[in-house]
């Protein structure tokens, strides 16, 4: 059955590589994107919609209904950030928007873009890492068809994504010429890519695993259809 998906961050790096591959990607027949601003972007495939309000989604009703997943791939960096401000964003909006999501699409499989170190116990001494932590968790205990928690490590981004956050892009741009060797990781590395066609394929076929690292993203991406 061809895949409607709805991708939340299609404005950032991994949610622009995640919207690129879903636009070639045979299985996927309809994208809606629900952003901020424009994405610059026009495609059979793509619907966009303009919400300002990401803490108010009532405006989006009866337009997020029999949609197959949510890739979630939006984000901020907690640089400069207290647990609360962090924790608006990363926790009340994502929640808020799932539960949302879980009325309209119950049987959406819903995949959360984390990071490597997330903390599911939500105790340790890593603000950032407890914050996702208790994201998932929250995710997973919502009752969506099936739900899958993304923990990249290194995310090289294709397709032409860019970071719009100036140090991560700083970073990149630095670290360019050693692109190729860090890519030899399959334990610590892995590219937009292979994150959307792991979140494509785990979305068509279930897997037991939830928690998925960047090894076993990878992994999922080699496996033969």
């Amino acid at each position: 059955m061809p895949l409607k998906i709805i991708i939340m961050g299609a404005t950032g790096m991994v949610g622009k590589g995640v919207l690129l591959y879903c636009l070639e990607d045979k299985d996927v027949s309809h994208v809606l994107c629900i952003a901020r601003s424009p994405l610059g972007l026009s495609h059979p495939k793509l619907k966009t919609v303009i919400h300002h309000d990401f803490f108010d989604f009532s405006p989006l009703e009866g337009k997020l209904e029999r949609y197959s997943a949510c890739f979630f791939c939006l984000g901020v960096s907690s640089a400069g950030m207290n647990e609360a401000e962090y924790s608006r964003i990363t926790y009340d909006l994502t929640i808020g928007f799932a539960a949302y999501l879980r009325k309209a699409s119950p049987n959406a499989v819903f995949c959360y873009v984390s990071g490597e170190g997330t903390d599911s116990t939500e105790k340790g001494g890593t603000m950032w890492a407890r914050v996702k932590g208790k994201t998932e968790n929250a995710i997973l205990r919502m009752g969506f068809r099936d739900a899958y928690m993304f923990r990249p490590g290194f995310i090289k981004a294709l397709r032409g994504a860019k970071s719009k956050t100036k140090l991560y892009a700083f970073f990149y741009a630095l670290f360019k010429p050693f692109f190729p060797l860090i890519m030899l990781s399959r334990k610590f590395a892995t590219d937009t890519d292979r994150m959307a066609k792991a979140m494509v394929r785990v979305t068509v076929k279930p897997r037991e695993k939830k928690l998925l690292n960047t090894f076993e993203i990878n992994l999922i991406t080699a496996e033969r259809e």
